[in-house]
């Protein structure tokens, strides 16, 4: 069965981040999302407090989330600049913190390079960086430190406005630019077994780009290094479902489960617990687990 999978070509399937290990051939890793933001689209805010912000990571790991995803700076462009320093402040305590009570793997999302080498020194195995390694320095911090890196396609990167993005032939756009961007990682130093890529699903997209990612996602995939979607709550499934903010968990869910079919191997998600459940129904339906607790009737 797992031939018809799309990831089945995987480079270095088998690769271990920070202290876990994955086999991407047959394995889901769920992230969780904790952003010690203000202002992020889903959370509005609700994580800002540092207690808040390590008492939802160690929660979403309690959850079964292999991973949490820490950031200090939101994509959006309807924001006021921080600096450097403000975002270190934000994600570098939180890190520390989570890194003391867990084994869980551990991102920082920025694209700032001075913030990508204080999270890892407080903690983080990946830099999750929205600005595809654009930023001069980042990819430098990733191959001395030897942290992973999340490649992740967007038109403009974060905090910067583009107005109606269009593309002629959007998976064929972004398809190009992740191999340009992984050929750059590579040539700066960072090894293949180190890069995972992320097609940006709603970054500087509207929804029917972001609709036409999903279902031709495999093209995605076949780049070959391991795919992270992040599709949880996003607008594209609002506006496709007319469902706001705080009713996306089912088409979220939905939307998920199509993008392991076509290859994703790692979920960003704000539901972890949900996502748990449905990611091992999806792996043992496609044989890469066996029922938890089977029960076999033979009466």
């Amino acid at each position: 069965m797992s031939g018809d999978i799309p990831a089945s070509g995987i480079i270095a399937p088998v690769r271990r981040l920070g202290r876990r290990e994955f086999d991407f051939e047959r394995q889901v890793a769920i992230m969780a999302i904790v952003n010690r933001t203000p202002n992020s689209f889903h959370d509005q805010g609700r994580t800002f407090a540092l207690d808040q912000a390590v008492a939802a990571a160690t929660k979403a790991v309690d959850e079964g989330a292999d991973w949490v995803d820490i950031g200090g700076f939101a994509f959006s462009a309807a924001q006021a600049p921080i600096s450097a320093a403000e975002e270190i402040d934000r994600v570098a305590p939180v890190i520390a913190e989570v890194r003391a009570a867990t084994d869980a793997v551990i991102s920082v999302d920025t694209h700032r390079p001075e913030v990508a080498e204080a999270a890892i020194a407080a903690g983080a195995d990946v830099i999750n960086d929205t600005n595809g390694l654009r930023e001069p320095g980042i990819a430098e911090v990733a191959a001395a430190t030897g942290a992973a890196v999340v490649v992740t396609h967007s038109l403009g990167g974060p905090g910067r406005r583009v107005l109606r993005p269009s593309y002629g032939d959007v998976v064929t756009e972004v398809a190009d630019y992740l191999r340009e961007r992984v050929e750059y990682a590579l040539k700066a130093g960072i090894a293949p077994e180190k890069i995972i890529i992320d097609p940006g699903h709603d970054l500087n997209k509207n929804t029917f780009h972001s609709l036409e990612l999903t279902r031709r996602l495999e093209e995605i995939t076949a780049i070959g290094y391991p795919t992270l979607v992040a599709l949880s709550n996003k607008d594209f499934i609002g506006e496709t479902l007319d469902r706001p903010q705080g009713e996306r968990k089912e088409g979220t869910i939905a939307a998920n489960v199509i993008a392991i079919l076509k290859g994703a191997r790692i979920l960003r998600v704000h539901d972890v617990a949900a996502t748990v459940a449905s990611v091992r129904m999806t792996e043992a339906v496609l044989g890469w687990r066996a029922p938890l607790a089977p029960r076999h009737n033979l009466a």
